[in-house]
């Protein structure tokens, strides 16, 4: 389980989600982990395209392997398309439902398929 900020809420994929917030997701991705050239991630941050990033359990964005747990350059975990339509992210937020990781502190809900169903109607 990794926790991820929500610090752009330009996708509509996100739009359920609450901006500052941070919210725990399933993830298995210990292979990959997002890598770009320093003037490529400070444009994504400027066009707010950088969407989430790994967190600690208060919400604090750390590069601690501990909650970046695949060392993503600036803690980045989800990015969207410049028009935030497409949204890409490590985490497996489909893996999440209400019986799953009950034992585990945080909102799970990123509210992402609900968000999408209703952009799209």
């Amino acid at each position: 389980m990794v926790y991820t900020k929500v610090v752009s809420n330009k996708s509509p994929w996100l739009a359920g989600a609450e901006l500052g917030a941070t919210y725990c997701s399933p993830a298995s991705h210990g292979e990959g982990r997002f890598v770009a050239p320093a003037d490529v991630i400070k444009k994504l941050f400027e066009n707010g395209q950088v969407a989430t990033q790994y967190a600690d359990i208060d919400g604090k964005v750390s590069m601690d392997e501990t909650w970046n747990v695949n060392g993503s350059y600036m803690s980045i975990e989800g990015i969207t398309s410049p028009d935030g339509r497409c949204f890409g992210k490590m985490a497996h937020a489909e893996r999440r439902d209400d019986g799953v990781a009950i034992n585990i502190y945080g909102e799970q809900d990123l509210k992402i398929f609900e968000s999408g169903v209703q952009y799209f109607l």
